[in-house]
């Protein structure tokens, strides 16, 4: 298992932003974000890779991972850490090939079915979810709750991340039931403070103890990492 380095893991939306998103996410990365998925998926091509491009600097300049959902060329182009998929495209084994073995594949999952189909394909880690009702998610259907993250810990050795619906009231029931982390949108991105609201979750993970060894304990090296402790 790859150390992914991060726990909270935001994804972005500009419309939640409400904002000049790159605000957002500069102030999200002061409160302490290791991990920012840029996820546009309805944005032109040339929009996204300036946007991408932009956040490569930003995120770079505070150390921290940049993913692109499902736009593995855009992705290559900026230099990002990695690629998040969904369930429809290319595998994350096709896309392992593309990018090479140093850079990490996410995968977004509805089900411990497509959870564990996942990890057989070569994910290091998933997004599962929505565990909680949320607008950003409603197109997958009702939430799943908290007993998929309870089967999928059993089940699985990569890293889980509860997604849909996390405030960070919720954070301390979704690492007891088992997820590594939590991916989070509007509970940071549509806040008046993005920074504030990304410390508070990071502290909620803390007091969970998620920082402390509980959860995915076994967690391997990354190359980028040089440590087999996660944090952030």
């Amino acid at each position: 298992m790859k150390n992914l380095g991060f726990r909270l893991y935001l994804v972005t939306d500009r419309r939640l932003a409400g904002k000049d998103l790159l605000t957002a996410v500069r102030a999200s990365l002061d409160g302490g974000v290791k991990a920012v998925q840029l996820r546009e998926k309805d944005m032109e091509g040339g929009e996204l890779f300036s946007l991408a491009g932009k956040l490569r600097r930003l995120t770079s300049g505070y150390g921290a991972r940049l993913f692109i959902n499902g736009r593995v060329d855009v992705a290559l182009a900026v230099d990002a850490d990695g690629v998040h998929l969904g369930q429809n495209g290319f595998s994350p084994a096709d896309i392992k090939k593309i990018i090479g073995k140093d850079k990490i594949v996410g995968v977004s999952t509805h089900s411990v079915s497509e959870a564990i189909k996942a990890q057989k394909l070569g994910a290091h880690f998933i997004t599962l979810g929505p565990i909680y009702q949320t607008p950003s998610k409603a197109k997958y259907g009702e939430p799943i709750g908290l007993e998929p993250i309870r089967k999928a810990k059993k089940t699985l050795k990569i890293p889980v991340f509860a997604v849909g619906g996390i405030k960070k009231e919720k954070i301390q029931e979704v690492i007891e039931a088992g997820s590594y982390g939590v991916a989070c949108i509007s509970a940071i991105i549509k806040t008046r403070n993005a920074g504030k609201s990304a410390g508070e979750i990071l502290s909620e993970l803390k007091s969970a103890g998620n920082f402390f060894g509980r959860g995915h304990t076994s967690a391997g090296t990354h190359p980028k990492d040089g440590s087999g402790s996660g944090s952030g």
